[in-house]
């Protein structure tokens, strides 16, 4: 047990050095990033003025389809609220009507 603890120990120290493990780590992060962005930039398939007005299309057109089933779900919000209403106050009527009948 007294082994265990010391490793435990040795490693909780050795984290909280400048430079440990966790510097260590976020350097790797770091740099590994940097590479793979300079990768997928030697790789691109297109300009960057192409993938920004293919990203505007998209996005456009994403928009459009957003708008549209925003509206359609709101139409469809608007009948079954009408319907809904329309139900109520037949009920209401009956009730009525039942209410005058037993008085």
């Amino acid at each position: 047990m007294a082994d265990e603890e010391s490793t435990r120990n040795g490693r909780a120290e050795r984290m909280d050095e400048p430079g440990g493990s966790r510097g260590g780590f976020a350097a790797g992060v770091f740099f590994g990033a940097l590479i793979g962005a300079g990768i997928a930039l030697m790789f691109a398939p297109e300009t960057g003025q192409k993938t920004r007005r293919r990203l505007r299309r998209r996005l456009e057109r994403l928009r459009e389809e957003t708008a549209e089933g925003i509206e359609r779900a709101g139409e469809t919000t608007r009948r079954d609220l009408s319907r809904r209403r329309k139900r109520l106050e037949a009920g209401l009527e009956r009730a009525v009507d039942r209410a005058r009948d037993a008085l």
